[in-house]
C-alpha cells in the first residue's frame, strides 16, 4: 500500500529554478560540490552533487534536467550516502546519515537498561523490606537471572538495529526540479511531496548525543496551517542540513521570481559567522552560556562537517547574563510539572525503601535532628521541609530553563529570521519574512511591572504526524525571537529583525467609556471567581445549617468548623471580587486599536497585557460582532482574522465604540471579503 501526501499547488506552471550570475571557482579538492554549484562541463565530475548544469550547447532558455546521471559511478563515489538510480533521469537520490541506525539503536539500548535497572532495584528492595537475605545458594539464581536480562536486552537492541538498518535502506531525499520528496517506509511505502514554493521555515533539531555526533533533525514546515504536516527528516549531517536548507530556499526564491535559468548556489565552505554584520554602535550581547555553546557548535560534532554560509547576516543579536536570569526565573511551570511528575513516580520505590530497617532508621535520625533544629514545634518543622523542598524545585527549574535558553541568538539573514537556543538541545527556527503574520509583544504582570516583555512573530504553523489533535488544542506562541527583553530595546529588535513592521502604528484608539462599566459588571460577576465562589459557599454553609441538627454534640462542633470556614473562604471571595474589578479597570486602561495605511494594532490589557501588530494585507477577512447587550450602549467587537498558528487566529476587541468600529471595517473592506 501506497501512502502519499503532497502540499496544496500554487497553480503556477513548474519552473525550474535561475541562475544567481556568479560564477563559482571550482573546488578541486572537494569531493561533494556545493548545492546549486556551477562546474564547468569540460570539468564536470560523476555525478554525486546536488544539481548538474546545463551543457554549453543547450540553447538559451532551454530547460535544464536536475541530478542527471549520464554515467552511473562506482560504488561509494556518492557523498552522503547517495547511490544511483535505475533511470538516469531521476533526481539523486540523498541518503540520511548512518547515525540514524547505530544512535537510535543506543537510544533504546539505554532506556532499557534505566528500566531494567530500576525495576531490579525495586525488586531487590521489596525483597530486603519482606525479611529476605541473599546468601551463596541464591547465587546461581541471581547468575541465570543476570545471563536473562542480558541476553534479552542484546537480543532487543539486535531487533532495534535491525529495524532501524532496514529503515535506514528506504529512507531517502530528492531534490526534484519543482518539488522536495522524501521517501520512507518498510512495507508501507511513504512519499512527501513539498513544492518548493511552499515551504515555510527549515527548522533543526539536536539532542546533546546528536551534536556530540553531528547530526540533527531537520523539521520542514510547509505553508498552509493545519492542511498540511510538516516533514521531519531525522539524522541528518549538519553540514548537509545547512547546504539543504540553502538550497531549499534558493529554490523556493527562483520559483516565486519566475525566472528559468538554473540557481547558482552561494553555498561556500566557511568556518563559523566570519560574514555577520552588526548595526554600528551595537555590540553584541551574551551571557556566561554562550561560550560553552559556541564551542559545541565550532566543534560540530564527530560527523559534523565544515560550517556552510546560508547568507549574509545582516542584523544578530543575544541574551545579557541579566536577561537569561530572568527568563530562567519567570518561566517555572512547565519544568516544575516534570520535577513533580518524576517525584511522583518514584514514591512507590521510595515507601519500599523507608520500610525497611535501614529506612527507618534513617526515618527516625531524620525526624529527631529536624524536631532538635526547631526545638519541638512540629508545625515549624513541617513548613520549614516544605519550603525547602520548593526552593529546591525552583532552583532547578530555573537552571532548566536557563540551560534551555543557553546559547541564545536571533538574527536577519537575508529574507529569514532565524532563532536558535539550548545549551544541551539545540534548537534553530526560522521563517522567511513572507510567511511572518504579525509581531507580539506580551507582559505578564511581574514583567509589566519590571518593564519586559516576550518579544514574538506569529507565523503559519503546520501540524506534525501524530500531534493534529494536539496541536489545535494549543493557542501557539509563535517564534520567540527574545523572551525577556526591555521594552525600551522592543523598536531597535523590531527595526533590524523585522524591519518591514518599522511603521506600526502608535497612537492606540481605547475602547469606548461605557466599556469600563461593562467591563467590571463581566470580569466582576458574570466571569468572577470571588463572586460565583461566594454563590458556591453561601449555598454550601445554608445546606449544611439546615440539614444538620444543632441540638446533637457532634453536628454543633461539624457546624461550627463549616460557619467558621464560611468566613475564611468569604474573606477569600472579597480579595479575588477585588482583584476582578483591578483587572477590569486595567483592560480599559490597557486596550485599544490602531490601524494605519499598512498595518494594524490590537492591544488587550489587565493584569498581563498582549499587543498584536500585524500587516493589512495579511488580514484575511474581518467582521464586527454584537449581542443586545452590546447594541443598546452601541458598542461592537471587532474581529480580524489572520493565518498565523494551526488553522489561523482571530485577534478581537471588545466594546469599541459604534463609530470606531465602523470606521475600521471600511478601512479592512479593500483587503478581502468581509462578514456582517
Amino acid at each position: 500500500m501506497t501512502e502519499e501526501q503532497r502540499s496544496p499547488e500554487s497553480g503556477m506552471p513548474p519552473v525550474p529554478p535561475s541562475a544567481s550570475g556568479e560564477q563559482q571557482p571550482v573546488q578541486q579538492a572537494s569531493q561533494q560540490p556545493a548545492y546549486g554549484q556551477q562546474i564547468p562541463p569540460y570539468q564536470q565530475p560523476a555525478p554525486g552533487g546536488y544539481a548538474a548544469q546545463p551543457t554549453a550547447q543547450q540553447p538559451y532558455g532551454a530547460q535544464p534536467v536536475f541530478d542527471q546521471h549520464p554515467v552511473q559511478p562506482a560504488y561509494g563515489q556518492y557523498p552522503n550516502g547517495a547511490y544511483p538510480q535505475q533511470n538516469p533521469a531521476e533526481p539523486m537520490r540523498h541518503k540520511v546519515h548512518h547515525s540514524y541506525i547505530w544512535l537510535g539503536s543506543l537510544q533504546v539500548a539505554g532506556m532499557l537498561i534505566v528500566i531494567a535497572f530500576f525495576s531490579v532495584f525495586s525488586s531487590v528492595i521489596g525483597a530486603i523490606a519482606d525479611g529476605e537475605s541473599i546468601g551463596r545458594a541464591d547465587a546461581p539464581v541471581l547468575l541465570i537471572v543476570g545471563i536473562a536480562v542480558i541476553v534479552g536486552l542484546i537480543v532487543i537492541v539486535g531487533l532495534t538495529a535491525l529495524i532501524q538498518t532496514l529503515s535506514y535502506k528506504h529512507l531517502y531525499y530528492e531534490l526534484g526540479p519543482d518539488e522536495f520528496n522524501l521517501y520512507s517506509g518498510i512495507f508501507n511505502k511513504k512519499r512527501v511531496h513539498v513544492p518548493y514554493q511552499r515551504i515555510q521555515s527549515v527548522n533543526q533539531k539536536a539532542t546533546l548525543v546528536q551534536r556530540l555526533a553531528g547530526v540533527c533533525t531537520v523539521n520542514i514546515d510547509t505553508a498552509g496551517g493545519s492542511a498540511n504536516k510538516a516533514i521531519t527528516i531525522p539524522y541528518l549531517q549538519n553540514s548537509e542540513a545547512e547546504r539543504l536548507r540553502t538550497e531549499l530556499f534558493a529554490r523556493k526564491q527562483a520559483i516565486l521570481s519566475g525566472q528559468a535559468a538554473q540557481v547558482a548556489g552561494q553555498a561556500n565552505v566557511v568556518q563559523g559567522q566570519s560574514g555577520a554584520v552588526y548595526p554600528a554602535g551595537h555590540p553584541l550581547a551574551g551571557n556566561v552560556l554562550d561560550m560553552p555553546a559556541e564551542i559545541l557548535t565550532d566543534v560540530r560534532g564527530v560527523f559534523g562537517g565544515a560550517a556552510v554560509d546560508t547568507g549574509r547576516v545582516s542584523y544578530e543579536y543575544g541574551m545579557s547574563n541579566k536577561e537569561l536570569v530572568l527568563t530562567g526565573l519567570s518561566n517555572n511551570t512547565g519544568f516544575i510539572l516534570i520535577v513533580l511528575a518524576a517525584l511522583g513516580s518514584v514514591a512507590g520505590l521510595a515507601e519500599q525503601i523507608l520500610s525497611t530497617a535501614i529506612g527507618r532508621m534513617l526515618v527516625d535520625n531524620g525526624v529527631n535532628f529536624v524536631m532538635q533544629s526547631f526545638a519541638g514545634n512540629t508545625i515549624w518543622a513541617i513548613t520549614g521541609v516544605v519550603v525547602v523542598v520548593f526552593l529546591v524545585v525552583w532552583v532547578l527549574s530555573i537552571i532548566g530553563t536557563c540551560i534551555s535558553f543557553g546559547g541564545f541568538k536571533a538574527r536577519r539573514r537575508d529574507s529569514r529570521i532565524e532563532v536558535e537556543h539550548g545549551l544541551l538541545q539545540h534548537q534553530f527556527h526560522g521563517v522567511d519574512i513572507d510567511r511572518v503574520q504579525s509581531v507580539i509583544i506580551k507582559q505578564s504582570f511581574i514583567r509589566r511591572l519590571l518593564g519586559y516583555c516576550e518579544l514574538s512573530l506569529g507565523k503559519i504553523d503546520a501540524v506534525t504526524e501524530g500531534e493534529e489533535g494536539q496541536q489545535k488544542s494549543l493557542n501557539p506562541q509563535g517564534l520567540v525571537i527574545h523572551p525577556f527583553v526591555k521594552m525600551n530595546r522592543v523598536p531597535e529588535i523590531l527595526a533590524g529583525l523585522v524591519p518591514e513592521f518599522a511603521d506600526v502604528p502608535t497612537d492606540s484608539r481605547p475602547v469606548a467609556k461605557v466599556a469600563l462599566r461593562r467591563a467590571i459588571i463581566r470580569r466582576g460577576i458574570l466571569q468572577g471567581n470571588g463572586f460565583w465562589l461566594a454563590v458556591v459557599v453561601v449555598v454550601g454553609q445554608l445546606l449544611a445549617n439546615a440539614l444538620l441538627p444543632s441540638t446533637e454534640p457532634d453536628a454543633a462542633s461539624i457546624l461550627f468548623f463549616v460557619n467558621t470556614g464560611a468566613i475564611v473562604l468569604y474573606v477569600l471571595c472579597a480579595l479575588l471580587l477585588v482583584l476582578d474589578i483591578i483587572g477590569a479597570v486595567l483592560w480599559y486602561r490597557g486596550s485599544g486599536f490602531s490601524y494605519n495605511r499598512r498595518f494594524m494594532q490590537v492591544s488587550n490589557g489587565g493584569f498581563s497585557r498582549e499587543s498584536v501588530s500585524f500587516p493589512r494585507k495579511k488580514i484575511q477577512y474581518g467582521f464586527l460582532k454584537t449581542n443586545p447587550f452590546q447594541r443598546n450602549a452601541r458598542v461592537a467587537t471587532i474581529n480580524a482574522r489572520t493565518a498565523a498558528g494551526v488553522g489561523g487566529t482571530t485577534l478581537r476587541l471588545i466594546d469599541v465604540s459604534e463609530q470606531d468600529a465602523n470606521t475600521w471595517l471600511d478601512w479592512v473592506k479593500p483587503g478581502g471579503s468581509m462578514v456582517q
